[in-house]
């Protein structure tokens, strides 16, 4: 059959260029010999792709950007030195980061050379500086005759990408030969059998990641199978794993086997399939796996949960929020959640390109809503990006349609051990670990103090004035002990402790819950790292709060113990005031109180917490001081000093059952703190132990439990450990949500005490035993604490 026609698309920045005779005849050499039309017209695409189309370099935001580049070329061109062992002498080649970082200068001369207003547009002597470069880099490190040594993505993905990326920009500047001996590298690092087995580095991300590679290696040379195999090579990213690296049918996407990685690597997936499949659209070696469904899918399912307001959270994203300004980065670029959400912005409006009608408009309004929304960290003007995904974001947000909010409901996503609930005007985020998923992956040099973020970590925001509660420097200047949410010991750990790349695991299996997709019930059985600790943690997601229990603290560590029930990042000059009771307590930073009976507290601006019955409450305030250096090896060494405040539960050394109560309520004022801490009525604690934590809130028709182990709690009896979630959702209607976290599969009754009249809707997992004065039903779970749903009628 022959190929399809492509659509055309053109290069206007680097076509305008060549209009004035600004290219260099002189390093082109001969005319390289034809690769053929599909093969052109495939390398200009994938150039459009990389240098943007369709904007003005004259107006904003693209001037300034492409006079940075300009000014960003003209440096590296000064600094390079093609005698000495390495190019750049700050870039050494050992460890091979310094091949990659050498490749990225040489990438950004490329689109100084090729694109308009950069000041360098069409400038020959610039063009052969590049090629010397690459000369360079060829003769000494990056060819056929070296030895991988040091990290293998900087061989295998880092710098060819790059490389690759630049011998499309300059294609007919650099000549045959010197394309010929630059393939030759990539095939020697990326053999075709990178692409065979689905295993090992050739997974999930990474597997995306080589495959874009091995394509583009394989249209720069002319070689139809090597752009086949690429496409092929993709095929087992898209199905859903129920084990190790991929997209997990509820959403979860994991790397490192043991990580919560949506954040990052999901980024990394989602925008190069994006670009592949924009690349190859129309082509003999389009994307037609039917499969490709789940990753269009996933925009909704598993990547837009955990965008909040433009900002992608934290608890997905590993080792990256260590990251900040890297210290190779000469535009001093932070990078945070806002960074990382807006690269998925960016990704999506690619993506969309090849959707329907339908999905892409929808996709645009999301990313309209986002972009509207984050109004601290405006997406429009980020400075990470370049002008092509700027033109496609501008594009979106120009365009016709409304800009759709953020959905509320609750997100449950078991195989990664992480929840997100959304209710209006606020969202929170759940971070848990399990014999499943790391207590937090450090590596690299990277992220080694994040030892306790599987502890329960529960991050959230609360309007506009929190939208920097976790970007503004939290992670270099929060006190690593005490994360927002965890129980934790104060046992002194070693950076990186437990090992690394996501080794260090609690043996804990029941960790997980249930949800109706706006309340849910989950819970986690915590384990210390480095420590004895073990406690019962429980969290029920409701209308307006986030209900937190704990139980069974115990510890033999002759170390403190403490739930954190929040430590909020106040800024570089935060005074926000705490009132405590309705008395307003005092700013002043270094200070710590304690109330021996609080029953509820109230953060300006953020929210509160209220203790039912009242509780003994720690406060801090303090002034912590760090830098990305001291949780990065790449990052920068400039001291940060942030505002805190901590409040706590203390359960004393080496606990023996200690357990805590509260309301977390995002975003709410005094006066509906001091009103639900006055009315007893509103929540009934019907459990709180090592067997079983469980809640009713009658005015919400909510009856919740954690079922550790087999028994009752109120009107609700399991037959073994579980989580159940009981909703009266009208007068004579109710709906049950239950799930094993333990993830046996064997199958467990439930029974709920309360006259049934009968079972008006079941999933096939649930059987239904008996109605009438007690509603019996046998579940059979299965093995991905997946949530299995009953509707009722009741008498």
């Amino acid at each position: 059959m022959p190929p399809r026609p492509l659509r055309p698309w053109s290069r206007r920045g680097f076509l305008a260029a060549a209009a004035t005779g600004a290219l260099s005849p002189a390093l082109a050499g001969p005319p390289a010999h034809a690769a053929g039309p599909d093969f052109d017209a495939l390398r200009r695409r994938w150039t459009d792709l990389t240098l943007g189309t369709g904007f003005d370099p004259a107006a904003e935001p693209y001037a300034a950007r492409l006079a940075e580049t300009g000014r960003l070329a003209t440096g590296f061109r000064t600094s390079m030195a093609p005698a000495a062992a390495s190019l750049w002498p700050d870039q050494p080649f050992d460890p091979p980061a310094g091949i990659t970082q050498s490749y990225q200068r040489l990438n950004t001369m490329a689109h100084a050379y090729a694109q308009p207003g950069t000041g360098l547009t069409g400038d020959p002597g610039l063009a052969e500086d590049i090629a010397r470069g690459i000369d360079h880099l060829d003769a000494t490190v990056y060819s056929p005759a070296t030895t991988r040594y040091g990290n293998w993505w900087e061989w295998q993905i880092g710098s060819p990408r790059l490389l690759l990326d630049t011998l499309a920009i300059l294609y007919d500047r650099l000549g045959e030969e010197r394309r010929a001996r630059c393939l030759a590298a990539v095939d020697h690092f990326v053999p075709d059998t990178m692409l065979g087995d689905y295993t090992g580095t050739s997974t999930g991300a990474n597997r995306v990641d080589l495959c874009r590679v091995v394509a583009l290696r394989g249209i720069l040379g002319a070689a139809p199978a090597k752009v086949a195999l690429a496409r092929d090579a993709l095929s087992p990213v898209f199905p859903y794993v129920t084990k190790g690296d991929g997209l997990y049918a509820d959403g979860s996407f994991i790397q490192h086997t043991w990580v919560a990685y949506s954040g990052t690597y999901g980024y990394v997936l989602l925008d190069g399939l994006g670009r592949l499949f924009a690349l190859l659209a129309g082509s003999e070696w389009e994307v037609t796996d039917p499969n490709r469904r789940i990753i269009l899918d996933s925009v909704e399912h598993a990547y837009a949960p955990l965008l909040h307001d433009g900002l992608m959270m934290d608890v997905v994203s590993g080792r990256a929020v260590s990251r900040g300004v890297q210290v190779n980065d000469p535009r001093g670029i932070m990078q945070s959640d806002h960074q990382r959400g807006h690269l998925f912005l960016a990704a999506i409006a690619l993506l969309g390109t090849g959707a329907d009608d339908a999905t892409r408009e929808r996709w645009n309004g999301m990313v309209r809503g986002w972009i509207a929304r984050d109004t601290s960290n405006p997406v429009l003007t980020d400075p990470q990006f370049g002008v092509a995904d700027l033109a496609r974001l501008a594009a979106v947000a120009k365009g016709p349609g409304p800009a759709l909010p953020e959905p509320i409901g609750h997100r449950l996503f078991p195989a990664m051990d992480r929840a997100v609930h959304r209710r209006p005007g606020w969202t929170a985020a759940l971070a848990m670990a399990s014999d499943r998923i790391a207590y937090y992956e450090n590596g690299n040099g990277e992220h080694p103090r994040g030892w306790h973020t599987g502890a329960g970590m529960l991050s959230w925001w609360a309007g506009e004035g929190t939208a920097g509660q976790y970007t503004d420097a939290f992670w270099p200047t929060v006190d690593p002990y005490r994360l927002p949410g965890t129980t934790a010991s104060a046992r002194p750990l070693a950076d990186n402790e437990g090992g690394g790349w996501g080794e260090p695991k609690p043996a804990a299996r029941w960790v997980g819950g249930t949800t109706d997709g706006e309340y849910a019930a989950i819970g986690q059985d915590v384990r210390g790292l480095g420590s004895t600790l073990r406690a019962k943690k429980s969290w029920f997601c409701v209308a307006d709060a986030i209900v937190c229990l704990g139980a069974d603290i115990t510890a033999r560590d002759g170390a403190p113990v403490v739930t954190v029930v929040d430590n909020r990042n106040l800024g570089a000059d935060g005074t926000p005031t705490l009132t405590v009771d309705g008395v307003p307590q005092p700013a002043a930073p270094e200070r710590t109180r304690t109330f021996r009976r609080a029953r509820w507290a109230h953060l300006a601006g953020h929210g509160g917490y209220v203790f039912p019955g009242g509780a003994a409450l720690h406060t801090r305030r303090e002034a912590r001081t760090g830098s990305w250096r001291d949780i990065n090896t790449g990052s920068s060494p400039d001291l940060l000093t942030r505002r805190y405040l901590t409040l706590w539960h203390d359960h004393g050394t080496d606990p023996d059952g200690g357990g805590y109560a509260y309301l977390l309520m995002p975003g709410a004022g005094p006066a509906a703190l001091a009103a639900r801490a006055a009315d007893r009525r509103w929540l009934t604690v019907l459990a709180n132990s090592r067997a079983r934590q469980a809640i009713a809130i009658p005015s919400l028709g909510v009856t919740a439990a954690n079922f550790w182990a087999p028994g009752t709690a109120g009107p609700l009896t399991a037959g073994a450990p579980a989580s159940v979630l009981l909703r009266r959702t009208g007068r004579h209607t109710a709906h049950l949500a239950i799930a094993e976290p333990l993830r046996t599969g064997e199958p467990f009754d439930v029974l709920w005490t309360h006259p049934v009249r009968a079972v008006t809707a079941h999933d096939a997992t649930v059987e239904v035993l008996a109605t009438g004065g007690t509603l019996r039903l046998r579940i059979t779970p299965g093995t991905a604490c997946a949530t299995h749903h009953c509707v009722v009628a009741l008498r």
